[in-house]
């Protein structure tokens, strides 16, 4: 016959609910800054895009005309 043992004591539930509760508070972040965040990347990342594109097509240009005259 098995043995269970079903009785928690009050102690422990108690200090792990404030433990839960305690990382909880820590961990919370504002959503909106992480968006912001987000955003401002996204934009870096389009600005990057855009001059690295000009850049290419620059050089491009650059190099058919040399070699075209």
């Amino acid at each position: 016959m098995k043995k269970t043992f079903n009785h928690i004591s009050s102690e422990t539930t108690e200090s792990s609910l404030n433990k839960n509760t305690e990382i909880d508070k820590i961990k919370t972040t504002n959503v909106n800054i992480l968006l912001n965040r987000v955003r401002l990347d996204q934009k870096r990342t389009l600005k990057k895009r855009i001059v690295s594109s000009i850049v290419l097509t620059g050089l491009v240009s650059a190099l058919a005309i040399y070699f075209i005259i």
